[in-house]
């Protein structure tokens, strides 16, 4: 990759909060914390999503961080390669993860057509300005799916999210994109225009309370979807 693309805590002359070293080395308390209930269903959600899909045995995670799910991966049986551009996050990774990682930009995917059997972007993807080429590279690089586990838009918490925002209190969603499913599809329609595929999605992440976790409604703080290319 072109080293010249990652400048201080600047990528793509944006400000972001994963070229913080300090924010790095913190991230997987977070998961240990606060999030640790949402980590399980989002987890459950993924899983479903991408075991559904027989073919897939290899897979690419872009934007892995510190490895948190390029882990998990390989403990349900897929091969899983990790890669951010994030050297920060990369140095966090390389502690907790003994197999491949990678430095590089996700617009511009350093492997050859067809390399993994999928692409994985977990809670990444809200953060890329061009998500059509990003979407593009991933149907590149994997042959048979894309899967997407990302911040959904319709939750009640993107009002408290943007709120923080406005106020300068929370960094991780200062350049963040929240997708809805509607809009999500209408990206991966135009990055795959013309190739034939389909697309499963599920929802979970409202309060521990609500007495069901994970369902097919598109509302929710976690949307899991898998685009599976009829290859």
């Amino acid at each position: 990759m072109s080293f010249d693309l990652v400048k201080a805590d600047r990528w793509q002359d944006r400000e972001e909060w994963f070229f913080q070293k300090d924010l790095a080395s913190t991230y997987e308390q977070w998961y240990e914390g606060p999030y640790k209930h949402a980590e399980i269903w989002q987890k459950r959600v993924l899983g479903r999503l991408i075991s559904a899909d027989t073919r897939v045995r290899t897979l690419l995670e872009y934007g892995c961080g510190t490895s948190r799910f390029t882990r998990w991966w390989h403990e349900i049986g897929i091969d899983a390669t990790g890669t951010d551009i994030s050297p920060f996050m990369i140095a966090e990774a390389l502690e907790r993860f003994d197999g491949d990682l990678v430095l590089a930009d996700s617009a511009l995917m350093p492997y050859r057509d067809a390399t993994f059997d999928a692409v994985a972007f977990v809670t990444t993807f809200e953060y890329y300005p061009d998500p059509v080429q990003v979407v593009r590279e991933a149907a590149r690089v994997g042959r048979y799916g894309i899967l997407f586990g990302m911040i959904h838009k319709i939750t009640p918490r993107t009002i408290r999210r943007r709120a923080q925002q406005l106020l300068g209190r929370n960094p991780f969603y200062k350049t963040a994109r929240f997708y809805s499913l509607w809009s999500l599809k209408r990206v991966i329609a135009e990055a795959l225009r013309g190739e034939r595929y389909t697309i499963t999605w599920s929802c979970t992440g409202l309060p521990k309370w609500w007495p069901v976790q994970e369902w097919r409604v598109p509302l929710g703080d976690f949307l899991g979807v898998y685009v599976r290319r009829e290859r």
